[in-house]
């Protein structure tokens, strides 16, 4: 597999040798501590590509990884670069042409489900400007928080977005997202009453982009992206019969910068 031309017009940002296109196979794990405990684990694999440069695969392969822009963001045809920085420029961030590495969930066989999206973008120098955490719910409602994080890859920011049905729009989260190396390790925390309730970590090794690690990967994890929203509808179930309560959904607020 090779890197694509710039769907922008302009040559790709500069990307370190090995670094992207890159397969992660990763565990994801939640742990709920109130009002009732409850965990899981669930091992998929992620894809870490530069937006400007996305992976192009052997024309047999292509059902096996398609990235798609409608996929993100506002639902548009336009290419990621262009609706990344226009969300960006809504709140006065400019990369100036620097690199976005995102990691997500390719579509595999025609579905794709996207729970958590990272972008992390740099400037033209590539100094670390920002992070953005793309989150969708299984309703098919979608929000960006643009995260500053530290040296440590942490930031907090209230949570926006109705996620789980047992829990309410309230309280916040606190992420830890350093760019993945040859290491995968992500943190998402919500804090309610000043208490950790929800814990999400995703842990995963980084495998080169080739067409013999999709292949393997794609054998381990079938239908990687459905596994993922049946998973997290099943223990949904789960809490229900437990006897959890379903909290009120309000209407999504339509974001600046999103079409």
């Amino acid at each position: 597999m090779s890197p694509a031309p710039s769907s922008t017009g302009r040559p790709p940002a500069r990307t370190p040798a090995g670094t992207a296109p890159a397969l992660y196979e990763c565990v994801v794990a939640h742990a709920r501590t109130a009002p009732v405990r409850h965990s899981f684990r669930h091992r998929t694999y992620m894809w870490l590509v530069d937006v400007d440069s996305p992976p192009v695969l052997p024309r047999v392969l292509r059902p096996l990884a398609r990235f798609d822009p409608r996929d993100h963001f506002g639902g548009a045809r336009e290419p990621l670069r262009t609706a990344l920085e226009r969300f960006l420029a809504s709140r006065g961030v400019r990369l100036d042409g620097g690199r976005v590495l995102m990691l997500a969930h390719a579509r595999v066989l025609g579905h794709v489900f996207n729970p958590l999206t990272l972008y992390w973008c740099s400037d033209r120098a590539g100094a670390p400007v920002c992070v953005v955490a793309e989150v969708h719910n299984t309703y098919g409602e979608r929000h960006c928080y643009l995260l500053r994080t530290d040296a440590g890859g942490r930031a907090e920011v209230p949570k926006e977005l109705y996620v789980s049905p047992f829990f309410p729009v309230d309280g916040g989260y606190r992420m830890r997202l350093p760019e993945p190396g040859e290491r995968l390790a992500v943190t998402v925390q919500l804090q309610r009453a000043g208490q950790v309730q929800f814990t999400a970590t995703l842990r995963g090794r980084r495998r080169p982009a080739t067409a013999r690690n999709l292949l393997a990967a794609t054998a381990r994890h079938p239908w990687s992206t459905l596994a993922v929203s049946a998973a997290i509808r099943l223990h949904g179930i789960h809490l229900y019969l437990r006897g959890l309560p379903v909290r009120h959904r309000p209407a999504p607020v339509p974001q600046e910068g999103l079409k």
